[in-house]
């Protein structure tokens, strides 16, 4: 899917042609074609145009020719209603002196965010620079809203663990701390970068990358302001990440010695059951022999047994409770 948008006066439209500058050009999962045409129309790279098309591809910043590629990891939910999964993804940002492309393997939450009415009106695709700090900034502002998501859905687990003695809690719970795993390493893999864009203010003589990238991304004051901003939502998310993983790990020791006792409740509790139930059992037995027995003659013999099999049930019942046995 390709789509190109600029910036009319204070509001992002989406615009017909590719020629121009101060564009948007927006590609999920794009066909050959799409990249094909882009790469024509902007002189950009075909390889940087791909590079996020590779799921394991890292975060990165690399530049050539008068551009810059940045790949960084954006969250996503996984799985048909994403209740207890979740992933990351790379995301591709191009840049060079007339446009922004950014390029993902499918549809996410950042594109989305991007695109929602209170983040559209303070793009400006013609100030690249900003536009890249704004979609740094809510990809880790979309990383804590997720990690927040994974903190209450830990919670209401752990309510449920309280009671239960079947492991879907418990697998729901490793899910969790396998994203929780995933959002860690992402999260660091990003800093990488960010640290990389603060030190390309300080070029140094011969250092051709750093170069490259300051004149393509020129930063002003509040650029730089925007750029601490991201960095500071990337360590808040990074401990975050890092605490709750800490905490899911030992929910999870916990809640599996809990989920073992539970289990034992009910086996000692069907045991109990068992011995109760055989107690009648036996009398009955007695009775069904074919020999001769007290009281077999009495019309009262078979309520006789029944009575008798009732005050064996409730002392056994007493007996058993009054010593934590059931």
């Amino acid at each position: 899917m390709l789509k190109i948008y600029q910036t009319i006066g204070d509001e992002l439209h989406e615009v017909e042609s590719i020629a121009g500058k101060g564009l948007w050009i927006e590609l999920i999962n794009p066909t050959e074609s799409e990249i094909r045409q882009v790469a024509e129309a902007t002189n950009l790279l075909p390889e940087f145009l791909k590079a996020a098309l590779d799921e394991e591809e890292r975060p990165r910043i690399e530049t050539d020719e008068g551009q810059v590629l940045i790949v960084i990891n954006i969250p996503f939910s996984r799985g048909d209603n994403g209740e207890y999964n979740y992933d990351t993804m790379p995301l591709g940002i191009v840049i060079n002196d007339n446009v922004v492309v950014t390029v993902c393997l499918r549809d996410n939450p950042l594109s989305a965010e991007l695109h929602s009415l209170r983040v559209a009106r303070s793009i400006h695709t013609q100030k690249k620079t900003r536009f890249l700090l704004q979609i740094l900034f809510y990809n880790a502002a979309l990383f804590l809203k997720y990690l927040r998501l994974i903190d209450r859905k830990s919670n209401e687990i752990e309510r449920v663990l309280h009671g239960s003695t079947k492991n879907e809690e418990l697998i729901r719970l490793l899910n969790l701390g396998k994203s929780l795993t995933y959002f860690t390493t992402s999260l660091r893999s990003n800093e990488i970068v960010l640290e990389k864009l603060l030190k390309s203010k300080l070029v140094k003589v011969g250092d051709e990358d750093a170069q490259v990238t300051s004149r393509i991304l020129k930063m002003y004051e509040e650029d730089e302001d925007l750029l601490e901003d991201v960095i500071t939502e990337n360590k808040q998310a990074i401990e975050m990440a890092e605490v709750y993983s800490s905490i899911l790990a030992g929910t999870m020791d916990a809640f599996a010695t809990i989920i073992s006792n539970n289990q034992n409740t009910v086996m000692k509790f069907l045991a109990s059951v068992t011995i109760i139930m055989a107690l009648p059992t036996m009398v009955a037995s007695f009775y069904g022999m074919n020999v001769a027995l007290p009281f077999q003659r009495s019309p009262f013999a078979f309520l006789g047994t029944l009575v008798f099999s009732g005050l064996l049930v409730a002392g056994a019942t007493y007996m058993m409770r009054k010593r934590k046995m059931m």
